[in-house]
């Protein structure tokens, strides 16, 4: 894979363990400020609006420059909005600082790897990333739950580190300023991704321009018949797994009574999951089988309905392993083949964009659903079988969308053409 790889995978995990911690954070914050129920799995709301109202720009952005500056440029604006939860700003509006930077961040992040490796490493490639990134977020929301429990800030108040104590005035302001190194370890390993050597488009400046191009860019891939299977599986999964998120807090208070720091734990285990799944498809699957994988997205759904029966610790570990590693085993496909094609119609940047803008209108729609549901009171077990039933199905309708399309045409004979 080349070192230039191996940074990026590393910038990569400091900078996802910091998001996922700093989630826990605001959430601790929150409840500190005695909020409404309904702003929690709003934070993913404010976090992701960034990249749906700067889709049309930030894939422009990631393409006009080398890679690693455009990474290094987006995590410093994550080290300002980590500074202004740290100085009081309402935990939603700092929050969606960091998301700001997360939107830049991303294209170029995914679009590195196409432009550093050829397509027949993309799969294994991507199933590092992804089991890289779950593992930060396993890490991350772990260290959030450890980090946000009084007696660290007790110990560093009092015995442990006393001549910083009035810097340190709850468990929050040491988990934030903890958060805000972590970015900056991040920012070091952007500085020093190499440069890729690919030539970089003119940032345009007419912004009536980028979103007309950007807009092409949309209809291109969800016209091509392969894009737009991959498109709708990732735009699918990532909005049910940021609602996943937070339901699974609810679910771990309701039916297993854990507080929020033990609660995380659940979260992580979820993340095992992911990351075992992710590992065993970057082994036995390839680009060309990628999309045999849609089938495990409806057991996925369906195994999700079992939650409101378990009420026991242990057995609730281990069928959030499950539902991860099905998550994990059928995104990572999904993924890969959805950056190469859109790395073949459009270039990295821009499909990137194209698949942020699609997966983050539906994390946006999905997790503000659920926020309406929390205000109107709806039990978290109602929820979680709407939730469930409503994953299988949608899952069920793309399966019979790609037969309906392997029936008019050879799409594997399509996706060896593009790649010759």
């Amino acid at each position: 894979m080349g070192l230039g790889f191996y940074i990026v995978m590393a910038a990569q995990f400091f900078s996802a363990l910091a998001d996922n911690a700093l989630l826990i954070a605001a959430i601790s914050l929150l409840m500190d400020l005695q909020a409404p129920a309904e702003q929690i799995p709003l934070l993913k709301f404010f976090f992701t609006v960034s990249y749906v109202v700067l889709a049309a720009f930030v894939g422009a952005f990631a393409d006009s420059m080398p890679k690693w500056r455009v990474m290094l440029i987006s995590n410093t604006i994550k080290i300002v909005g980590c500074a202004l939860m740290f100085f009081n700003l309402h935990p939603l509006i700092a929050y969606a600082v960091v998301g700001l930077g997360a939107a830049a961040y991303s294209p170029a992040k995914y679009g590195i790897l196409t432009e550093m490796l050829p397509a027949s490493k993309l799969v294994i490639a991507n199933g590092w990333i992804e089991g890289l990134t779950v593992g930060a977020i396993i890490l991350g929301t772990l260290l959030g739950g450890a980090l946000i429990r009084p007696e660290l800030a007790h110990w560093v108040v009092g015995d442990g580190l006393p001549s910083f104590g009035p810097i340190f005035d709850t468990s929050t302001d040491l988990s934030i300023l903890i958060i805000g190194a972590l970015y900056l370890i991040a920012a070091i390993f952007n500085y020093y991704v190499p440069d890729t050597g690919v030539d970089h488009k003119p940032l345009k400046n007419n912004p009536v321009y980028l979103v007309r191009e950007f807009a092409h860019c949309v209809s291109l891939l969800w016209r091509d018949k392969l894009g737009q299977i991959s498109l709708a599986v990732t735009t699918l999964f990532w909005g049910a797994g940021a609602t996943l998120q937070f339901i699974v807090l609810d679910w771990a208070f309701t039916n297993l009574n854990l507080k929020l720091s033990q609660a995380t734990n659940m979260q992580g285990v979820v993340a095992v999951g992911v990351a075992l799944g992710s590992i065993l498809a970057a082994k036995f699957v390839t680009l060309r089988r990628s999309a045999s994988v849609i089938p495990l997205g409806i057991a996925m759904g369906l195994c999700m309905t079992v939650m409101v029966l378990v009420h026991s610790v242990p057995l609730a570990m281990l069928l959030m392993i499950s539902v991860g590693a099905l998550a994990g085993f059928f995104v990572v496909p999904m993924n890969a083949l959805l950056q190469h094609r859109g790395h073949v119609l459009m270039g990295a940047g821009h499909s990137i964009a194209v698949q942020n803008f699609n997966e983050n209108l539906s994390i946006l729609i999905m997790t503000g659903l659920y926020a309406l549901l929390v205000k109107s009171g709806l039990s978290v077990n109602i929820a979680i079988v709407m939730f469930g039933f409503f994953m299988a199905g949608a899952m069920l309708l793309i399966k019979r969308w790609h037969e309906a399309n392997q029936r008019k045409f050879d799409s594997l004979a399509l996706l060896d053409n593009k790649q010759h």
